[in-house]
């Protein structure tokens, strides 16, 4: 169902999670729960995997996440703090120990010279530690491309957390 390559990172993903007894969260946007897919298409993922949200619209990204619509008004969805505020709220509306967040734009509209199709800014929360951000610009090669390029950079960075 996957490429290869996002297989192969589930799998090690859900392996090491399982060695340091973590439950792993997810909460995408641009991705539209294709994370969670990846991590789930892989036997044993029940180990691990906590859940998933899927948070399209500022409004589920503050009613499920608590993110704050001042916040989504003042830097837009696609931004940094919104992203870390997502990581953050899915790990406190879960029983997880490890939450990505991915928020972008996929394409092929809803870009704009700022945040052209192609940007995405991913964030990890893990109990007692800081939020790590990361901002992406993937070439734009189509939305596929952008959404597939977002979830095998999430589970590298699950991946790196969990270590």
């Amino acid at each position: 169902m996957f490429p290869l390559e996002i297989e192969t990172l589930a799998r090690l993903l859900i392996d090491e999670a399982r060695e340091k007894s973590l439950r792993l969260v997810t909460a995408e946007s641009c991705t539209g729960g294709l994370a969670a897919g990846a991590i789930c298409a892989i036997s044993g993922a029940s180990d691990v995997f906590e859940r998933g949200f899927v948070t399209y619209t500022n409004r589920a990204k503050s009613e499920m996440l608590g993110v704050p619509g001042d916040l989504i008004a003042d830097h837009g969805a696609v931004s940094e703090p919104v992203a870390r505020m997502m990581a953050e709220g899915a790990l406190a509306a879960s029983h997880g120990h490890v939450a990505v967040a991915i928020t972008g734009v996929a394409g092929p509209g809803g870009g704009s010279p700022l945040k052209p199709v192609g940007t995405v800014h991913f964030a990890i929360a893990r109990a007692n530690r800081s939020v790590v951000h990361r901002h992406e610009r993937f070439d734009d090669e189509g939305r596929a491309a952008v959404q597939l390029a977002a979830v095998r950079v999430a589970l590298e960075m699950l991946r790196e957390a969990v270590a």
